[in-house]
């Protein structure tokens, strides 16, 4: 993808194209930067005291589009994410392969905050980039992606400390739900744990569950012990449920009380999860009035119930748009809504006014 005159004004590639040729420094699939020079050139133009931004763009839900499509599409849109992101840099800096789904850019030009707010709001809205479908052979996947970013030297000194801050703040992207870009800024990100999830599977997740909700009786102090875990796991800011007489109430904001008689025009299966309130107006235009009367954007319901009955439902309803609600996410929700239907059944008293 990269030619030889696009690198050879950057004098770290000029020498390295010089010593081993192009081939060996690009990544065979994507034609992108290999990996070992992408950091190569970031140590350099540190070395060189040279301003950059170092970014990480991390693909959203990728095991989704292989395990679908088959890896030959996974391929197709690695390949196509990385024409369309170097064609959008235009020059203004370089695109590399981290490995797997994450690509790595070192922008030269997009230095300011404001610069890379700009920036990153027009590769996010575009369409040339992300939140676009991919046409490939046989499918056509919908693609987005999550952004870290941060900028030498006006958030780190060296290469350890950069890169920590773009690991950070892609950590913080994808907990906030996918599909956006964090920038940077020391006031809310340097005291950023990052918590390893592979070490905090689905089961633990769950078992977290019923440890708060075992031996709390009735449902709605069964949602206000949970809550503290799903804000932190799922990244919520209020828990929403809906009784069987379709009203619809919220767990810490005592003041939210809405009437949403069509709900069951959306739920012909347990969950209903969307990232764009938008497309529910049609079939559900009582819910989608009260979701924008609340700034809401995007929502997932599970169904509280057993087999064909149906004892309410529980809502995650965000302000944010585009956000992505991940498998295990939709799998903690369905869980807790058997937790609390099983609750019901013991206590025999539904959903309460």
């Amino acid at each position: 993808m990269y030619t030889i005159e696009q690198l050879i004004k950057y004098p770290y590639f000029a020498d390295l194209i010089e010593k081993t040729g192009l081939t060996n420094i690009t990544d065979n699939l994507t034609g992108l930067i290999s990996r070992p020079y992408m950091l190569g050139f970031a140590k350099a133009l540190l070395a060189a005291k040279t301003p950059f931004s170092f970014v990480m763009l991390d693909l959203d839900n990728f095991k989704f589009v292989n395990d679908t499509y088959g890896h030959a599409a996974g391929d197709g849109v690695l390949r196509g994410v990385s024409a369309a992101l170097t064609d959008f840099m235009n020059g203004s800096g370089i695109v590399g392969r981290f490995g797997g789904d994450e690509i790595l850019m070192i922008d030269l030009k997009h230095i300011g905050y404001d610069e890379k707010k700009a920036f990153f709001g027009e590769m996010y809205t575009c369409g040339r980039v992300l939140r676009r479908n991919y046409d490939l052979a046989d499918c056509s996947p919908f693609v987005t992606g999550t952004i870290g970013c941060a900028t030498y030297p006006d958030d780190a000194a060296d290469f350890d400390e950069l890169f920590s801050m773009i690991d950070k703040t892609l950590y913080r992207g994808k907990s906030k739900g996918r599909n956006c870009y964090i920038i940077y800024v020391k006031e809310k990100h340097k005291d950023i744990v990052i918590k390893k999830m592979a070490g905090r599977g689905i089961c633990e997740m769950m078992q977290s569950i019923i440890r708060q909700v075992e031996l709390v009786p009735g449902a709605v102090n069964k949602f206000h012990s949970v809550l503290p875990l799903l804000m932190d796991e799922v990244g919520i800011s209020d828990l929403y449920y809906i009784n069987t007489n379709y009203k619809m109430y919220a767990v810490l904001n005592n003041g939210f009380r809405e009437e949403v008689p069509d709900i069951l025009h959306l739920m012909r299966d347990d969950i209903f999860r969307t990232n764009n309130i938008d497309g529910i107006k049609e079939n559900a235009p009582i819910f989608y009035e009260v979701l924008k009367k609340h700034g809401i954007e995007t929502v997932l319901i599970t169904k509280i119930g057993m087999r064909q009955e149906t004892d309410g439902f529980i809502v995650c309803a965000e302000p944010r748009s585009h956000r992505i609600w991940q498998e295990n996410e939709c799998a903690m929700l369905y869980f807790l809504a058997k937790i609390i239907s099983v609750g019901i059944r013991q206590d025999g008293a539904a959903l309460p006014e």
